[in-house]
Order: C-alpha cells, then sequence, then structure tokens
C-alpha cells in the first residue's frame, strides 16, 4: 500500500471521527429492499456495515423486504403476481409463500450474515412486532378493490424486541402484521412497516436501502440528485411533478416519520458498496436526506 493510501484512508477515518462522537447510543432503523437485495455480494457488504455501526456504538434495527424472492417463489407455486395500487395482492394461499419466504429464507440468511462478520442479531417475525388491519385499497379508477391479506400497521409491541435491542443484539424484523381481529399474518409493505416502526421508537436516522439513489430532479440524469431537502421542498417537488411515481409513498412515509420525532430519513441506493457508511459517515453523502 503506498503512503498516498494509507494518508487517505486515514483522513476519511478522521472525517467520519464527529459523526461517530455525534451518533454513538443513537438508533438507527435500516429499511433493506428492492435490487439492493438480488445480489448476494452486496447484501453480504451491508450486513458488514451494520456490523461496524455496532461495534462503532450505534444501535441498529432491520427491517426487511422480499419481494423479488416473493414473486419468484410464488411463480413457482403457480400463482401470479399482481400489483394493485402499489401493493401485491395477497390471497390466502399466497400468504403462506409470503410467509415462509419471509420468515424462513430471507431473514435467517441476513441474520446469519451479521453474525458471520461477528456481530450480534437474532431473527423477529414482523407478526411479533407488528399489528396491522387489513388494507382498504382502490383501484386506477379509484374504486374499492380487495387486495387479500394485505395489512397496514396500527401499532408495535416493542416488548416482543426490546429484551434482544437493550442487549446489542441487531433485531432483523421481517414486514408482516399480526392482524388485529385474528392474529393470522398480514403482508405489510416493508417501507411502510420500517416507518410505523421508527415512528414508535423515534430513532435518529431511518435510512431506506433500495435501488434508487434517492431523489432526482431528472431520473435519467443521475446527476441532477438531491442531496438534502426539507418537508416543505419535498412537498414542493411532489406538487410540481418532480417526484412521482412509487417515490411518493416513500416521501410520504418519510415525513410522516419525521412529523412523529424521528431526526432524519436516508434515500440510499444500496447497489453501490458500503453505500450505508457513506451516507452516515462523510459529509457529502451519496443519496438524499429528508429533514424537518
Amino acid at each position: 500500500m503506498s503512503l498516498q493510501n494509507s494518508t487517505d484512508k486515514a483522513e476519511a477515518l478522521i472525517e467520519a471521527l464527529p459523526y461517530l462522537q455525534a451518533f454513538r447510543g443513537k438508533t438507527f432503523l435500516i429499511k433493506m429492499g428492492g435490487s439492493a437485495m438480488e445480489d448476494p455480494e452486496l447484501v453480504r457488504k451491508v450486513m458488514r456495515d451494520i456490523v461496524f455501526l455496532e461495534v462503532a456504538g450505534i444501535h441498529p434495527i432491520v427491517v426487511h423486504g422480499g419481494g423479488k424472492a416473493i414473486s419468484a417463489a410464488m411463480k413457482t407455486a403457480g400463482l401470479e403476481a399482481e400489483f394493485i395500487g402499489g401493493f401485491r395482492k395477497t390471497s390466502e394461499e399466497a400468504i403462506g409463500i409470503v410467509e415462509k419466504v419471509l420468515s424462513n429464507e430471507i431473514n435467517p440468511g441476513l441474520v446469519q450474515m451479521i453474525r458471520e462478520f461477528g456481530g450480534k442479531a437474532t431473527g423477529i417475525p414482523g407478526t411479533d412486532v407488528f399489528l396491522g388491519e387489513k388494507m382498504r385499497a382502490k383501484d386506477a379508477a379509484g374504486q374499492p378493490v380487495d387486495i387479500g391479506r394485505v395489512g397496514e400497521v396500527v401499532g408495535c409491541q416493542l416488548a416482543n424486541m426490546e429484551p434482544a435491542f437493550r442487549a446489542g443484539i441487531v433485531p432483523v424484523i421481517s414486514p408482516l402484521a399480526a392482524e388485529l381481529a385474528t392474529g393470522k399474518p398480514l403482508n405489510i409493505n416493508a417501507d411502510l412497516a420500517a416507518a410505523a416502526l421508527a415512528k414508535e421508537l423515534r430513532v435518529s436516522k431511518l435510512v431506506y436501502l433500495s435501488d434508487v439513489p434517492g431523489v432526482m430532479r431528472d431520473p435519467s440524469f443521475p446527476d441532477t440528485l438531491i442531496h438534502s431537502i426539507n418537508r416543505q421542498e419535498a412537498e414542493a417537488l411532489m406538487s410540481d411533478g418532480t417526484i412521482t411515481g412509487g417515490m411518493i409513498p416513500k416521501i410520504r412515509s418519510a415525513m410522516d416519520a419525521l412529523n412523529a420525532g424521528v431526526r432524519k430519513v436516508h434515500f440510499v441506493d444500496g447497489r453501490l458498496p458500503h453505500a450505508l457508511l457513506l451516507e452516515i459517515f462523510t459529509d457529502g453523502g451519496i443519496g438524499t436526506e429528508v429533514t424537518r
């Protein structure tokens, strides 16, 4: 290693120092989903970065998605994936597949990766944390439509994750909720599940790791990335059409979390190596932060 490379690494550590000092003892909730979960090597790097947060004295919580894996499992079972208003239509047959993929495959896989890097983690089914009710969805014409066992979070059972959290163990939580009326599982949008838990805990940071770089003035040009916006600016960008499509519910959930006491929300492209650390511990960051 050259002297210059060594010096650059030392400078990077010095740049991170004030952030390490400021965030020690704070809670970060990290939502991981989208194409960021398709490459096993990228997932491993994210889990290693989460161990870094743990060692640095930060308390990370992970809420994960699993959309692509669920679609593949449904196809194998002869079920067609159907989305209405951005939500996966989930039949009684499909919810079993969703629960199996999330709780038996993705969740324990993430936990094992954290442990392999020397971290402490435990998998917690979302049904032990989130309480939900069936979602009332509408089709493109604005008419009510039944999308099956899809829910929205109406409460959180923190007692089921607090023992692990207090012991310094990273909770890794799946996006499922126990239906209030029946106790049966409901499929929950992972973005909304993460925001609901972040609101309940009033975390210092809510970080969305997905397959979008952040908020851009023109999605065709990555160099139009907006590094920081506040709630008022976000409202204006939705009103003028800069923020559109699937980014709108993400921004809405971010603003909801900020209104409830979350300090900052970050949108980061999880396909980039060490995106989580670069966003949190460098002056410029690489994604979009939404502030109050």
